[in-house]
């Protein structure tokens, strides 16, 4: 898997600021990290990631009914 670091010598960013450029090349990682994914890997790929974030922040979040469990 590429860096960030890799992402960010992009040629097709390397004209922009430097906030600008760390955006795209963020996007370019995700977009790389999941192109292969199924609609639902890419639900639950991102459900893991927002977990971790609102475990590691001690977050407070109300939760919808997943659309999974219909």
């Amino acid at each position: 898997m590429k860096s960030l670091a890799t992402y960010m010598r992009d040629p097709d960013i390397a004209d922009e600021p430097l906030p600008l450029r760390e955006v795209h090349a963020a996007r370019l990682k995700i977009q790389d990290e999941t192109k292969n994914m199924t609609q639902e890997e890419r639900a639950g790929n991102t459900a893991k990631q927002a977990q971790k974030i609102i475990e590691q922040y001690g977050l407070k979040v109300k939760r919808p009914e997943s659309v999974f469990t219909q």
